[in-house]
C-alpha cells in the first residue's frame, strides 16, 4: 500500500496554528506585566523604584506614609487601569463582532455618554454629600443612567428584531441626546460642581480603591468566562447573519444576551473611572491585526491589548508635570484618534 507522503498532516498544522496564537497571547500578557510594573515603579516623582520595591515586598520596614502611598494610592491606580482596560477591550471586541461594525464600542454607542450625564446630574444636585450614598452617589447615578442608555438601545432594537444597523444608529442617537443633557447640566452647575463634572467626564483612575477594583474584577471575570464559552457563536456571526443562522446560531437572541452583558460590564467600569474613550475601539483593532478574527484568540487578545493601552496611557499621563493629575481620558483620545486613522489608512491584511 502506497502512502501519500505529500499529504499535509492536518492535525499537526492545526496544533501549530493554535500554539502560535496562544504564544502571541502569552507575549501580550508579559507585555502587560512589564508596563504594569513600569507604571508602578517609574511614575512617581516622590519615591524611587528601590523604595517602592522594598515597600511592596517588605512593608513592615517602611514608614506609614510610604505604605499608604504604595498600597492605597499607586497600586490601586495601576491595577484598576489594567482591569478596566481589559474590560473595555473585551466589551469593544464583542460589540464590533456582534454588530459587524469596526466603530462599535461602549463609548460610541452612548453608554459612556449616559454615565456622564448621570454623574453630572448627581454633582449638580449635590448628592455626593448625602449620608445614605456618600461617595457612591456619583458612581451610582453614572451606573443607573448608563443602564438607561443601554435600555433605550435595547427597546429600539427590540422593535426591529435586533438588527446590527438599528443598534448602531440607536446608539449614535443616544450619544447626542445624553451629550445635550450633560451640556445642560454644565450650564446649570455651580463653579464647584462644574469643575467636578469636567474632570469626571475626562476620565481618571486616581479615585481607585480595592473595594472598587474587587467589584469590577468579579464582574469582568464572570462575563468573560460566560461569553468565552460561546465564542464559536461570535465567530459564526462574523460570517453574516444568514450563515450564522444556518449554523444554528440565533443571532437576535445572542445579540440580546451579549449586549446586556457588555452593557453591565461597561457601566460598572465607567461608574468608577469616568468616560475613557477609544480603548474599546483601538484595543480590539490591534488584537485583530496581531491574531485575526477567531474569537477563541481574539477575545483574550483584545483584553490584553486594552489593558496594555490603558496602563501605558496612565503611565504617560503622569509625566505632564510635577504632581499634576492629568485626566487619562484626554490622553487616550489624543493618541487613539490618530492611531485609529492610521489603522483605516494603512489597511493591513488581517491574518486568519
Amino acid at each position: 500500500m502506497i502512502k501519500n507522503n505529500d499529504k499535509p498532516d492536518t492535525k499537526f498544522e492545526y496544533s501549530g496554528y493554535t500554539r502560535g496564537k496562544y504564544s502571541l497571547i502569552l507575549i501580550g500578557i508579559l507585555v502587560c506585566i512589564l508596563v504594569y510594573f513600569m507604571d508602578f515603579l517609574f511614575s512617581s516623582t516622590y519615591l524611587n523604584p528601590t523604595e517602592l520595591l522594598k515597600t511592596l515586598f517588605n512593608p513592615s520596614e517602611a514608614s506609614q506614609t510610604i505604605r499608604v502611598i504604595v498600597f492605597n494610592l499607586k497600586l490601586p491606580q495601576v491595577t484598576i487601569a489594567l482591569i478596566v482596560g481589559a474590560a473595555f477591550g473585551f466589551a469593544g471586541a464583542i460589540m464590533q463582532t456582534m454588530l459587524n461594525n469596526p466603530l462599535a464600542s461602549p463609548y460610541t454607542l452612548g453608554i459612556s455618554a449616559g454615565a456622564g450625564f448621570g454623574a453630572s446630574l448627581a454633582m449638580v444636585l449635590g448628592l455626593g454629600s448625602l449620608a445614605v450614598l456618600g461617595t457612591y452617589a456619583i458612581p451610582a447615578f453614572a451606573f443607573i443612567f448608563s443602564l438607561l442608555a443601554c435600555g433605550g438601545i435595547y427597546l429600539i432594537a427590540q422593535l426591529k428584531g435586533f438588527s446590527a444597523e438599528v443598534m448602531v444608529l440607536a446608539g449614535i442617537g443616544l450619544v447626542f441626546f445624553f451629550q445635550a443633557l450633560q451640556a445642560l447640566m454644565q450650564y446649570l452647575a455651580s463653579p464647584e460642581a462644574l469643575q467636578g463634572i469636567v474632570f469626571w467626564t475626562f476620565g481618571s483612575v486616581s479615585g481607585a480603591d480595592w473595594e472598587n477594583i474587587s467589584l469590577i474584577l468579579i464582574i469582568f471575570l464572570v462575563f468573560f468566562i460566560a461569553i468565552y464559552r460561546k465564542s464559536w457563536m461570535l465567530t459564526a456571526m462574523k460570517l453574516g447573519d444568514n450563515k450564522a443562522k444556518a449554523l444554528g446560531v440565533d443571532t437576535a437572541r445572542i445579540r440580546k444576551v451579549l449586549f446586556v452583558c457588555t452593557s453591565l460590564l461597561t457601566a460598572s467600569c465607567v461608574a468608577f473611572v469616568g468616560c475613557i474613550g477609544f480603548v474599546g475601539i483601538v484595543g480590539p483593532h490591534v488584537a485583530r491585526m496581531l491574531i485575526g478574527e477567531d474569537q477563541r484568540f481574539f477575545l483574550p487578545m483584545s483584553c490584553v491589548c486594552g489593558a496594555a493601552l490603558l496602563v501605558i496611557a496612565d503611565f504617560a499621563s503622569k509625566f505632564f508635570g510635577n504632581g499634576v493629575v492629568f485626566p487619562i481620558g484626554i490622553l487616550t483620545s489624543l493618541v487613539g484618534v490618530p492611531f485609529f486613522f492610521y489603522l483605516l489608512i494603512k489597511k493591513r491584511t488581517v491574518r486568519n
